[in-house]
């Protein structure tokens, strides 16, 4: 690992070295867009080459130490560089664990927003009732992170919950902390109307998007599409429009479809909808990229039980995260405290990420 690190580093250490020598040049000094181009990769770069060249320094203190403690005749100064190597030795270790985290790659999303869409899968009205409980549980953990929450979509369930909803969270670098969130969500619990106190089990897919935004290009071609306005609805079809303010998108290429009714435009319906469809058609391609990845990074897909990457088992006040054996208390985590395993999540991404990038081939 130390080579191929230390590889790494020299190749970004000479990177640094021709980028800065690069805006000393008169063509570049005259070309405003290409002069901030190369001070940003220069700003990407510099906290790792500063603490690569301390690590540099230490590691040469450091054969200064051990040459003194072989050659020296005196005592006292083999103490000294007995005492040395010790204190060098723990720096080095230490800039290499900041070097490693700093070396990964980014996920080029994790600024982004995001767009969450929950719906019932296997379980009826107990599968449509958690869709419920999973979004009040994000929705709490967003205002846990002074983040907000717009529902952008949503059908709600006769017997309570949702069919489906669909919202967007904003805030910090949000993606990035519910980027690991997809996928399929199991629930065993006893459901009110049960009268025997048997446990059911129901699932929920879960599937969590970047928002669009000016950095990322989704080009979709009108003739692609099929747009169909209606009277929008509430829960048991009754309803709750006079107009076909409405609208049903689908994309015929992917065969996605999207639809707005909460809005009370036609207008700010279609809008929400293009938006939710951009999303989804990006995220299909996230999911190509992510299928090459590591089964960690891998998104569940059609809601079978045995897809399941989190269990909330009710009876016993747990919830698992497959993915890692992580478990906690779920009383605390369905009232938003998620933060737990949202840092072990990572914590393992970075593990990965480190032993896939500087790992022993």
């Amino acid at each position: 690992m130390e080579k191929k690190m230390f590889a790494t580093l020299m190749k970004i250490h000479q990177k640094y070295q021709d980028l800065t020598a690069l805006l000393e040049k008169d063509e570049i000094l005259a070309d405003q867009k290409k002069y901030l181009q190369i001070s940003r990769e220069i700003a990407s770069i510099t906290e790792i080459v500063s603490i690569f060249n301390k690590l540099l320094i230490e590691q040469k203190t450091l054969e200064d130490a051990k040459t003194m403690q072989i050659q020296e005749k005196d005592t006292e100064l083999i103490q000294l560089a007995k005492a040395e190597i010790i204190s060098t030795t723990k720096k080095i270790e230490e800039y290499k664990k900041e070097l490693l985290i700093l070396m990964l790659p980014n996920d080029e999303n994790d600024e982004n927003d995001v767009i969450v869409e929950i719906r019932g899968a296997a379980g009826g009205n107990e599968a449509n009732i958690f869709v419920g409980d999973l979004f009040r549980m994000y929705q709490k953990w967003a205002d846990s992170q002074k983040a907000k929450v717009k529902i952008l979509s949503s059908s709600l369930a006769i017997a309570g919950g949702f069919t489906q909803i669909i919202f967007q969270i904003s805030g910090k670098m949000i993606y990035s902390k519910l980027k690991f969130e997809s996928g399929v969500h199991r629930v065993q619990r006893v459901p009110e109307t049960e009268t025997m106190g048997r446990i059911h089990t129901s699932t929920v897919t879960v599937t969590v998007m970047p928002k669009i935004d000016e950095k990322i290009q989704v080009e979709i071609n009108p003739s692609d599409l099929k747009i169909d306005t209606y009277r929008s609805s509430g829960a048991g079809g009754q309803s709750v429009n006079t107009t076909d303010s409405a609208v049903r998108i689908t994309h015929i290429p992917t065969g996605i479809v999207v639809t707005s009714q909460d809005e009370r435009s036609q207008i700010g319906n279609k809008e929400i909808a293009m938006g939710i469809l951009k999303a989804k058609i990006y995220n299909l391609e996230l999911q190509k990229q992510q299928q090459k990845q590591s089964d960690f990074r891998k998104l569940a897909g059609s809601g079978a039980r045995s897809e399941k990457i989190r269990t909330y088992n009710y009876p016993q006040d747990r919830i698992t995260d497959h993915r890692i054996s992580f478990s906690c208390s779920l009383k605390s985590v369905i009232q938003g405290n998620l933060n737990p395993i949202i840092e072990a999540l990572l914590t393992q991404e970075k593990a990965e990420l480190i032993l896939q990038n500087y790992g022993d081939n």
